[in-house]
Formats: C-alpha cells, structure tokens, sequence
C-alpha cells in the first residue's frame, strides 16, 4: 500500500486511524496522529540547537569545571537531547549554590580582627605579604581559597607567618614530644621518595602514553620537573592548579580518543556491510568478511585482533597458492584453443590447395585425347585425395585430444574454485566444529605464553574428553558423533571468555587455554562448563542426549613447555576418567 502523499490523504486516513484505534478527536490528537503518518514532526517540538549552542558559547570557560559543563553542554545539543542539557547545566549551578553557602563573611570578619590584633613575631608587612601571597595562589578557586584563608588565620594565632608554617610547627611539636627520633627523622626523606616517585610515574608512565599528544607529553614532563623543585606551599599549590588542568585535558582526550574508535569501528562496520557490492563474486572474501565481522562486533582486545592476523594470512597465502593454479589452468586453455585455431587455418589452407589441384586435374582430364593420358592424372588425384584424408583424420584426432583437455582444464578450473571458496570458510580453522585445529593451537600457545611471561601473569590449560564417544557413535552413528563435538564446541564458546582459547586436539578431545587464571578458577570454570553442557541437551533425532566430558586442568610453570604442559593435563584427565567419569582434575 503507497504512503499518503498530498495532505487530503493525510487528513483522511488521520480521520480513520482515530477512529480504528478509537482515539479521542481531540486537537492534540489528530495533530499526533497526522504528523505521525507523514512522517514529519510538529514544528513546535524541534530542538533549539541554534539557541542551546548560543547560551554555550556565553558561558564563561575560565576553570576547568566551566570547559567540563561547555564539553557536556555541546555533546548535548549534538545528541539533541533535552534533558541532558538540562541536567548538566542544572547541577553546574547547584554546585555553584554550593560553594557560596561557604562562611565567607564570617571568615572576613576573623581576618579583620586578626589583621588588627598583636601577634609575637608578625608585623603588619608580613601579614600583608603572606595574605598576598595566598589570594595570588587561590583566587580561581573559590574552595581552596577559603581553606587557605582559613589555615592562614589559625597560623597567625600561633604567631606562623603563612598557613603551611601550621602544620610544620604541629608537626616539630610532635616530633619534640615523640620517644622515636628516628621516625621523625626520616619523614623528610619519605618526602622525598613520594615526590620522586609522583615525578616517574608523570614522565614514564604518563609521557610515554601520549606519544600521539607531544604537547601533553611535554605538559607531563614539565609537571615532572615542577613537583621535584616544589618546596614550599606556594610551589605546591601552584604544582596542583597545574596539575588539574593536565587530568581535565587527559580526560578530554580520552573522550577524544573513544570517540575516534567509535567512528572507526563504524567505518569498518559500514565497509562491511556494504563489500559484496563493490565485488562480482564474493566467495573467495566469505571467510576473512566474516573474520573481520567478529572483530567489530566485540569488544576489541590486542588477543583477538592476533588471532584474526594470523588466520587471515594463513587462509590468504592458500588462496595466492590456489589462485595461481587456477590461473595456470585458465592460461593452457587459452594456449590450447589458439593451437586448434592455428591448426584449422592449416586445414583451411590445405583444403584450398586440394580443390586448386582438383580444378587442375579436371582441365587435364577434359584436353586429354586418349585413356593412356588419363592413367598419370588419375594417380596424382588419388595422391592428393589420400593425402588430404590423413590430414583430415590427423586434424579429427587432434580434435578429440584438445576437447579431452579442454575438458580436464575446465575440470581443473572447477575444482581449484571450490578449493578456494572451500578455504576461504576454512578460515575458521577445524572443519567440522569450527575450533582451532592443532596448528592454530601451536601458534596460540606460542602467544599465550609469551604474554603471561611478559606480564608476569598465571596461564592454565585443560584437556577434556568426552566420555563414552565409542558408544555414542556406536549406538547413533558417525554423523551424531560429529554433531555431537559440534555441540561440545558451540557450548564452549558462549560459556568461557573472549580471550580464551576453544582447541580440537584430535578426535574427541579439545584443549582449552585460560590465560590470566589460577588452578583452582579454571577447575571451577571447567566445572561450570560441565553444568552448562548438562543443561544444554543434545537433540539428536529430536531426542534429548546427555554428553558428558572428563577433564584435567594443570598450570603452566616457567619449565614448562606446551607438550609438557599438555601431558600433565593429560595424566589430570586419565585420573578423572578412572575416578568415575563426568570429573574435573587437577594437577
């Protein structure tokens, strides 16, 4: 049925939706129901971005809290969503509320009364100087200014002339009255360690992440060099001014940076999608479509990203060995069919020549006088008709031999396509229960364990076996069996993590790599798998199937190997077997 189009149509079938849905006529209504069928929204309802954006930009941006309020405020309108906006500028506000119900005038009125009162030690030029010296490092922020303010006063009513003097002289106090001297004296030092240490931690493992951000690798290194040469209150508070406005720009380029994946990841996304478009034939691109699919739709992982590499390059230089067989293949036909080509224009040829002589010989046979003269001409006839036969049946058999190999070319051709498409679904390694087969085990371990050692991290590795497999086979067949490892394979994967890895070792058996994982959670992991297995009938011939696996479990060690790891787990696995079956060991 076409969509209404001119506004008589609209009008109409608004009419009829109020009253098939039995909907009040009321104004409200039919003006819902009416922008609802055209497909429009009511001009009263679009969101006032232009007006949103331009109360923005007036906002101050001063402080690191007003460019956090202007960032939320402008992914708001981009979202065009209301009630963000408004909670953001909202909450931006009571905090202001806030930070006024501070004290302030109460804390000027102690200020007066200690400006004018005595004080041992402080004259009114170092009062002035120290207040100075606290409004210069604190008048942006309105909290850390009355905290200040407040430290100054109660060091002034201890005769300290600026507020950090308090807690050094509360801090000598203790020392004097404290029976451990040695404690007291190597807080200075600890002090030291702390800021040498915050000064690392700003140019190694800071600085060395924002390799694509020179400018905030530079700002780190800076607040490096400012927190080793900080010695007074006055450097330290500067020091963490300068430092808030670092985290907020971190902060802003992690946003920055999520954003970017976001829009790459859907780039990616929309190439896939839209690939089989842009091809004729897309069966050699299933495989690695597919691979590439898996990736974006989960989340990404440095593991996951390895192991599509490497097979993708496995199943890619398959195909390169395949596609040059098949062009191989495609060049002898082309060679062949220009040979017969060559050889018909001979046969043409000598056909022209033997009508040329047969014209001749009917010239002579026709001015001959008598039958003796005949007798020369007949032979040469016969000579040419015997020899344009041979080279007639000659040209027959050569026929038959190139349509022979034609036939196997093609053949060839068929079955190198198939091998190709073939490989291309073989990307997702074993045939039958799409696990990894040995070969992608050996490298996967290779990885595995390299990373636990370079992280300094547990890796713990089982081998199960599915119990009583003979008899099932027996009993149900071979295709139950192989349906049956399918069912095995398809459970493991939706019950362990992303990064683990799902193995067929051989047969019946599979090996499961649990990177990251003590031996007593991977028992429990493999434990919960035997749950889910138990839970997750097998319907073979809609007929419920308990399957069942024995299992053992080891941890790798720094002597270990994969085969010796493997035969651990598979000693674990025996025992459980002996033990009674449908157990988890390990070892």
């Amino acid at each position: 049925m076409s969509s209404p189009a001119t506004p008589f149509e609209i009008a109409r079938d608004t009419l009829k939706q109020l009253a098939q849905r039995r909907i009040a006529p009321t104004p409200d209504n039919y003006q819902t129901l009416y922008h609802e069928i055209a497909g429009t929204k009511p001009s009263g309802t679009d969101f006032p971005e232009r007006q949103l954006r331009s109360l923005a930009a007036a906002l101050p941006k001063s402080s690191p809290d007003q460019l956090r309020l202007a960032r939320q405020l402008d992914e708001a309108v981009k979202a065009a969503n209301w009630e963000a906006y408004q909670n953001h500028l909202t909450g931006f506000i009571n905090g202001l509320a806030e930070t006024q119900k501070l004290a302030w005038g109460e804390l000027i009125g102690d200020l007066m009364r200690q400006w004018q009162a005595r004080h041992p030690g402080l004259t009114p030029a170092r009062k002035r100087d120290s207040l100075e010296h606290v409004l210069a490092g604190s008048a942006s922020n309105s909290d850390n200014l009355f905290s200040r303010l407040q430290g100054l006063l109660r060091a002034w009513g201890q005769g300290s002339e600026n507020e950090g003097n308090l807690a050094v002289d509360t801090e000598e106090t203790a020392k004097t009255d404290s029976p451990e001297p040695t404690v007291a004296a190597s807080e200075p030092q600890l002090l030291n360690e702390i800021r040498e240490l915050f000064a690392f931690t700003l140019e190694t493992a800071i600085a060395s992440q924002l390799a694509d951000s020179p400018q905030l690798a530079e700002d780190a290194r800076t607040l490096a060099a400012d927190v080793r040469r900080a010695r007074r209150v006055d450097e330290t508070q500067a020091f963490l001014a300068r430092l808030k406005r670092f985290a907020f720009k971190l902060e802003l380029l992690a946003e920055d940076q999520q954003e970017l994946r976001k829009s790459l990841l859907g780039l990616m996304r929309l190439l896939v999608e839209n690939i089989t478009e842009l091809i004729t034939d897309d069966r050699w691109l299933q495989g690695q479509i597919e691979v590439v699919r898996e990736i974006i739709d989960k989340p990404l992982s440095q593991r996951s990203i390895d192991d599509a590499e490497r097979r993708l390059k496995e199943v890619l230089f398959k195909q390169s060995q395949l596609k040059a067989s098949l062009l191989d293949a495609r060049e002898a036909i082309k060679q062949m069919l220009a040979g017969f080509v060559d050889h018909l224009a001979d046969f043409a040829g000598a056909t022209s020549d033997y009508h040329d002589k047969i014209e001749g010989f009917a010239a002579k046979i026709s001015s001959a006088d008598d039958v003796s003269q005949l007798e020369s001409v007949l032979a040469e006839v016969m000579r040419e008709t015997r020899n344009i036969q041979i080279n007639a049946l000659r040209s027959h058999d050569e026929l038959r031999q190139t349509e022979q190999k034609v036939k196997e070319a093609e053949a060839r051709i068929h079955e190198l396509e198939h091998e190709l498409a073939r490989t291309s679904i073989l990307v997702r390694h074993d045939q039958l229960t799409g696990a990894l087969n040995r070969h992608g085990l050996e490298d996967m371990f290779d990885k595995e364990i390299a990373r636990a050692r370079r992280h300094e991290t547990v890796l713990c590795v089982a081998l199960l076996d599915i119990d009583n497999f003979k008899k099932l086979n027996d009993s149900l067949g071979h295709d139950a069996g192989d349906q049956a490892l399918i069912h095995l394979a398809n459970t493991c994967r939706t019950t362990l993590r992303p990064q683990d890895t799902v193995a067929r070792y051989g047969g019946e058996e599979f090996v499961i790599l649990l990177p990251e994982t003590h031996i007593e959670d991977a028992t429990m992991v493999l434990t919960r798998l035997q749950r889910e297995l138990t839970k997750n009938f097998f319907l073979h011939d809609n007929e419920k199937v308990l399957i069942t696996f024995s299992a053992g479990v080891t941890q790798m060690t720094e002597q270990d190997n994969p085969t010796s790891v493997i035969k651990r787990a598979d000693e674990a696995m025996y025992k459980a077997k002996q033990t009674g079956k449908n157990r988890v060991v390990s070892q």
